[in-house]
């Protein structure tokens, strides 16, 4: 049983530490280890030709610090400890300008038989809440589609983009993984091999944004515990 000049120390100590690693895994600002950001991929059922990307940001920092990178934004929303500082009109900004529509063009791309895709932006309404789709048509029905992702891997290129599809395709987008085939009409859908490789990256990106939360629930347990164990112990001691 510690004594009682040690138990404040020890308590402050315990504290302190798991702050401090909370700290560090997930920091206030812009990141690329928050909550990832997302690609939904779906064919179009009257339009055979046409496969459409709708992408939300993981966090509207994200969008706030994508429009300061456009040029459309001042880069006083940037603090000097790389907090990002949003604006309610920051997504608006962004959502209609022809820079941001240039700019998902680029960093999203579509390709059926070799051949690219011509994207399309529908102006989103919602930006911040419901994200923007981009329809991509091809010159024929589309079977299998290659689609490459580099969203925001321009602003750090350890962003990654957690991307569904039909079948229940998935795939992690990422440093050296920015491209997939997807299986869009009759085309088989991807291995199992690779859906699991893409799980255990999701898994461990999470783990990386859950671990800290997760030990700081540990050590207020345990020093609740040792709280009940004193308040136990005290009246023993005073018979």
């Amino acid at each position: 049983m510690p004594s009682a000049a040690l138990w404040p120390r020890r308590v402050v100590t315990a504290v302190a530490f798991a702050l401090t690693l909370l700290a560090t895994a997930v920091p206030a600002q812009a990141h690329p280890y928050g909550y990832p950001q997302t690609v939904t991929i779906a064919a179009d059922a009257t339009r055979p030709e046409v496969v459409r990307l709708t992408w939300k940001a993981g966090g509207v920092d994200e969008l706030t610090l994508l429009g300061v990178r456009l040029g459309l934004l001042p880069q006083d929303r940037v603090l000097l400890d790389g907090a990002i500082s949003f604006q309610a009109s920051d997504a608006r900004i962004l959502a209609s300008s022809a820079p941001f529509t240039n700019y998902l063009l680029t960093q999203m791309t579509v390709s059926s038989d070799g051949h690219a895709c011509a994207g399309t932006v529908d102006p989103p309404g919602d930006l911040a809440g419901s994200g923007v789709d981009v329809d991509y048509t091809c010159a024929g029905p589309i079977g299998a589609a290659r689609i490459e992702v580099r969203m925001l891997s321009d602003l750090d290129p350890a962003y990654q983009t957690v991307a569904t599809g039909p079948q229940g395709q998935r795939q992690v987008y990422g440093p050296g993984r920015y491209a997939h085939d997807w299986a869009l009409g009759d085309a088989p859908a991807a291995s199992g091999a690779n859906v699991a490789d893409d799980d255990r990256a999701t898994a461990g990106k999470v783990a990386r944004s859950v671990g800290p939360l997760l030990l700081v629930a540990a050590v207020v347990t345990l020093l609740r515990r040792q709280v009940r164990r004193r308040r136990v112990a005290r009246p023993r001691q005073s018979s």
